[in-house]
């Protein structure tokens, strides 16, 4: 095992620990769980460790260089049209099979039945609105287009079609469906995308660019969702509740058979998910002999860590995560005869404090800000603010299960003081909020936060579709907020540095003068 594994799986124990000791300590105090979804879960534990470590010790060896290189090398052909086909097809490639996605897609049932396409109907929609975001996010760097001015005409258009156009039980779907889109496959590559473009940029600016893509390629699916909705007419939607997570082995065999066929599906995932990816570099390679052997040989090593980790992350995180989510939600839900229902709020708010931490795209964007900031805006200070956006988040998220309060009464003023905040913030910190929000809402709220969700709702009787869904899009939605904040006061602090080194300079002066 080399050292800079051991390190990410040092890295990952951290991060997934703080949630594993809070569902042991609820499973001991207010919501006891079965022996076999206890067993399970501890599994799902140490998959979970393993994976994220194997993962982005993965992600840094082959998709962020990939992904940087094929960045710079289009940017500086010249050719719009080459920019605009890549970033399309690169858009399409790395959604069509997102992990967290197919999650989503296989929980809207009355979707899938519109069309002989079933779940694909919404999967293919969500990749056509990144392709064509993504498309739109690159070209946006390339002729110099300030970010917010973009976000602001497509959260409007968002919102008009929504409140005008959309039935009300698919308001909730469409806007997780740009959380979940930028998971742990997409973002690494569309990060790195725009680290490459921006770094050939001859003007001062091409940091504040080099974020902004994950952004943009999350609101492409919400509208691109909504126009779904629209063209089908879709009204009423409905939660298939089979009762499969209620299926909790006897013994040791059991939780043995549900891993290994749990990880035997995700294999079959995660494979057609890095395939086209590979199949991509490949091709590049062959164009633009852009990287020499050892270069390739330590990139083919890293889709392999890639490979292995998410399958084992997803394999723990929906095998073992997603019955104790459910199961919790439902025990705090119920708790002394439904009077503990208001548990779930600061319950919710201190697992999403931590589950933040336990996502892997989390940890390839604090990383890569670090890098690009020349440590000037730390991983520590990101974690910080995006673990303080989430615990809002979910806050919210359960106050809406306990109260019924309709979606957009939050989601309206939240976007619109978002949106306020980026004639305020500096323009870098703008795109990394922006950022921010798509990648916080991957695998951990999927496969655990929703089904908590969905649990609670089930068990107050609530509308799951209105309700439960929603959780998602109010975790891409704090973060914009928080890690704007932390913006300006990062740009305050700096202000108030150099004033200090001006009034420094100006008595040295003054007592070389009077000397």
């Amino acid at each position: 095992m080399t050292t800079a594994l051991k390190q990410k799986i040092i890295e990952s124990l951290t991060s997934v620990l703080p949630v594993a000791l809070i569902i042991i300590a609820l499973a001991i105090t207010f919501t006891p769980l079965d022996s076999g979804i206890f067993v399970l879960f501890l599994a799902g534990v140490f998959l979970l460790i393993l994976g994220m470590g194997c993962f982005t010790l993965g992600a840094d060896m082959s998709m962020l260089v990939i992904g940087e290189k094929i960045g710079s090398s289009v940017t500086q052909s010249r050719k719009i049209w080459l920019v605009a086909l890549v970033s399309f097809l690169i858009g399409i490639i790395v959604t069509v099979a997102e992990p967290d996605l197919q999650i989503l897609a296989r929980q809207v049932s009355s979707l899938a039945e519109k069309t002989f396409l079933g779940n694909y109907l919404l999967i293919l929609t969500v990749a056509a609105g990144v392709g064509i975001f993504l498309m739109l996010a690159m070209l946006r760097i390339v002729f110099h287009i300030r970010l917010s001015y973009i976000l602001i005409g497509f959260y409007v258009i968002a919102f008009i079609l929504a409140f005008c156009f959309v039935d009300k039980s698919f308001w909730a779907v469409a806007f997780d469906s740009g959380g979940v889109t930028t998971g742990p496959m997409t973002v690494p590559f569309i990060m790195s995308l725009g680290v490459g473009v921006a770094s050939i940029r001859s003007d001062g600016n091409g940091k504040d660019d080099s974020f902004g893509l994950v952004a943009l390629s999350s609101i492409g699916p919400v509208i691109a969702v909504l126009i779904l909705g629209i063209a089908f007419k879709i009204k009423g939607l409905t939660y298939p509740d089979t009762g499969e997570w209620r299926d909790v082995p006897a013994n040791t065999y059991g939780v043995l058979f549900l891993y290994l066929k749990g990880g035997a599906d995700h294999a079959a995932e995660v494979f057609i998910a890095l395939s086209p990816i590979l199949v991509f570099f490949l091709g590049f390679q062959l164009l633009t002999r852009a990287f020499h052997r050892k270069q390739i040989v330590r990139i083919c090593f890293g889709f392999l860590y890639a490979f292995v980790g998410l399958v084992l992350f997803l394999t723990g995180a929906n095998v073992g995560f997603m019955r104790v989510g459910r199961a919790i939600g439902e025990g705090l839900a119920s708790l002394w005869g439904g009077n503990g229902k208001w548990l779930l709020i600061p319950v919710g708010m201190l697992i999403g404090y931590f589950v933040v931490a336990a996502e892997p795209a989390v940890h390839v964007l604090n990383k890569q800000v670090e890098r690009i900031s020349a440590g000037a805006i730390t991983a520590k200070s990101m974690k910080r603010g995006l673990c303080t956006g989430v615990c809002i988040s979910l806050g919210l998220a359960m106050l809406r299960i306990v109260t019924h309060i309709n979606i957009m009464w939050i989601l309206v003023p939240g976007y619109s003081i978002a949106l306020v905040l980026t004639f305020f913030t500096p323009p870098m910190f703008t795109g990394i909020a922006f950022d921010s929000g798509g990648v916080a809402s991957g695998a951990m709220v999927s496969s655990f936060v929703l089904p908590m969700a969905i649990g609670a709702c089930s068990s107050l009787g609530g509308y799951v579709m209105t309700e439960a869904f929603g959780c998602v899009a109010f975790v891409a939605l704090t973060p914009l907020i928080t890690i704007q904040i932390l913006g300006i006061r990062y740009r305050s602090k700096t202000q108030r540095i150099k004033r200090n080194f001006l009034s420094g300079e100006d008595k040295i002066i003054e007592y070389e003068v009077d000397a």
